[in-house]
């Protein structure tokens, strides 16, 4: 048994881990409003038809089945909901509204605030495809043909300029189903396809087929199907049940789709474990039926802990996000960017794996969106296209990338095509030759397409991970983050000591952890580094099993910790917001 020596991330014991699993008698984190009125919720149980059974008992109104996390979606009144929440087995929780990256909630115009619209000229220079050196994987004729992308977004504008249209495989919408209305997966049929434009601009950065001036593709992916699961509305807001229900149909219909990626550009603050929280739980088995699944990292960075839903799933791939400092050209200001979530998570995995081009992104949007009403001073009308900042957009430019890779190999699992992504990327580093972020803030650092798609890397991610256990119940994870008595956070290795230790022919470590609380400032502008290789295997990637007696409790009691932490599913009240990837001003 390994001990933990230092403050652990989470104050939680075994005993009380078990709380959140189906034992009997069990109570959820959320407690069921105890009036009249009916609310909207999640009902899991031992398998879908299980939950459809006992809401049809308890006078409830099935919405939805969603198999893909062992239940349906309810309306059910006050009464009836405290009852469901009392059995033995069964999981209750109220539908939270989320919201997709950059929503705002007003129509107040922004503009830049020099008022010249020389920085915006200057930023409609779309070069996120150079940034990870796709273009040489375009000359060679590897473009992301024959495989398919699915986005959980807002929608997808049809541009007339642009060959994408003609990818589409499937367009489909569940907004407005938590509801109450008809749940039927059904054409998109708005004015635009998106009426944010948020949606419109993830696809593109993933698999646009324009080009630009100099002949090359906008789109890292350019050949790419894409499958358009529309779960948030004008306004980038939506359900659990919305994305659970596009979730679940994206899982039913991937083989027939040939979707082998699914792009996850939003992100809700965590509220219960990662295994209890419904949307995870439906990308973790989306995880296991083979779908590589990419993430954002979440733009309420650079405090640490900050990664959200789902990012915060040990088993896939959460992107961080940098900018190149309005110089395309010149990689030796690029730097994180300031709003990109920093790990570590609650469970103690690092976050992100990696990052991406996530600065002033330039793609195609509707000119009638909601964004460009929001921020008239970034939208280029004669070419269509928008400038906008966040990790929704890095994790479209990783999921571009893994399309790629998939097409070069098509028998990569998604383990592999993480592992290979990670042993790829390039950390960043000052000019002394010492790594300038931490782990927690950069991952394995700056991805990289074609050493990506060369990489004969294996058995490097998810080690010590077991998602079908963890689906199952049987075994949930930690991860090997941990905070010190002066509140440093550093990563141990499976014997307990503190990673980066150096030792005899392992090559470059990361010199005493880089401590979170170490880390350099934002504005130095590091340049990346391809020079230094991750030869322990990623141990940091690894997970510790719950279930092999690791009480992860030491006494202590630690200021972060949040009132769920003890075993409660989805703390708050019904209908509580989560603010997903906040606005980021472009950097």
């Amino acid at each position: 048994m390994r001990t933990v020596l230092h403050r652990p991330l989470i104050v939680a014991t075994l005993a009380g881990l078990g709380l959140l699993l189906s034992a009997p008698g069990a109570r959820p984190g959320v407690e069921a409003p105890r009036g009249a009125s009916e609310a909207t919720y999640i009902v899991q149980a031992a398998s879908a038809t299980d939950a459809a059974r006992v809401v049809r008992a308890a006078g409830g109104r099935v919405l939805s089945s969603l198999p893909i996390v062992d239940g349906v979606g309810a309306r059910l009144a006050g009464p009836a909901a405290s009852r469901l929440s009392r059995m033995p087995g069964v999981r209750l929780h109220a539908d939270r509204r989320i919201d997709t990256a950059n929503r705002k909630s007003d129509t107040t115009a922004l503009v830049f605030t020099d008022g010249s619209g020389l920085r915006a000229t200057k930023a409609f220079v779309p070069n996120y495809a150079e940034l990870v050196n796709a273009p040489a994987l375009h000359g060679a004729g590897v473009t992301g043909r024959g495989i398919t992308i699915a986005f959980v977004d807002t929608g997808l504008w049809r541009a007339k300029h642009d060959d994408l249209a003609n990818r589409v495989r499937a367009d489909v919408s569940f907004v407005g189903s938590a509801n109450g209305v008809a749940v039927n997966p059904k054409k998109n049929d708005s004015s635009s396809g998106d009426p944010s434009g948020h949606g419109t601009h993830v696809t593109a950065i993933a698999a646009s087929g324009g080009r630009n001036k100099s002949g090359s593709f906008y789109g890292v992916a350019p050949a790419a199907d894409v499958v358009v699961a529309r779960a948030f509305d004008a306004r980038g807001a939506g359900t659990y049940l919305d994305v659970i229900e596009a979730l679940d149909w994206i899982v039913a219909n991937r083989a027939r789709l040939s979707i082998r990626v699914l792009n996850l550009s939003f992100s809700a603050t965590p509220q219960s474990q990662y295994w209890a929280d419904p949307i995870n739980r439906a990308v973790m088995r989306a995880w296991a039926s083979g779908i590589v699944v990419v993430t954002s990292a979440g733009n309420r960075g650079p405090a640490a802990m900050t990664v959200g839903v789902p990012g915060n799933v040990p088993y896939v791939i959460t992107v961080g996000a940098l900018t190149d400092n309005y110089t395309p050209y010149d990689g030796t200001d690029d730097r994180l960017a300031s709003f990109s979530s920093t790990g570590p998570t609650h469970a103690g995995f690092v976050k992100p794996e990696v990052i991406a081009p996530g600065g002033h992104m330039v793609a195609s949007m509707p000119a009638d969106g909601y964004l460009p009403l929001l921020k008239p001073g970034s939208m280029d009308r004669n070419e269509l296209l928008f400038t906008m900042s966040g990790t929704s957009q890095a994790a479209a430019v990783v999921s571009g990338v893994v399309a790629l890779m998939l097409q070069a190999n098509g028998s990569l699992t998604p383990d592999d095509v993480k592992c290979r992504l990670m042993a790829a990327a390039r950390p960043a580093v000052t000019n002394s030759r010492r790594l300038a972020y931490s782990v927690f803030q950069q991952g394995a650092g700056l991805v990289s397409a074609v050493d990506a798609v060369s990489s004969g890397a294996s058995g490097c991610a998810n080690r010590g991970l077991d998602v079908a256990a963890d689906l199952a119940g049987t075994r949930h994870f930690g991860g090997p983050a941990n905070r010190d008595a002066n509140g440093n956070y550093y990563v141990m290795d499976m014997n307990g000591n503190v990673w980066g230790q150096p030792a005899g022919g392992d090559g470059y470590t990361w010199s005493q952890g880089y401590t979170w609380s170490q880390g350099y400032t934002w504005s130095q502008g590091y340049t990346w580094s391809q020079g230094y290789t991750w030869s322990q295997g990623y141990t940091w990637s690894q997970g510790y099993t719950w279930s092999q007696g690791y009480t992860w409790s030491q006494g202590y009691t630690w200021s972060q910790s949040l009132p769920w932490a003890l075993g409660g599913s989805f703390a708050g009240s019904h209908g509580s917001s989560a603010s997903l990837n906040p606005w980021v001003e472009n950097e």
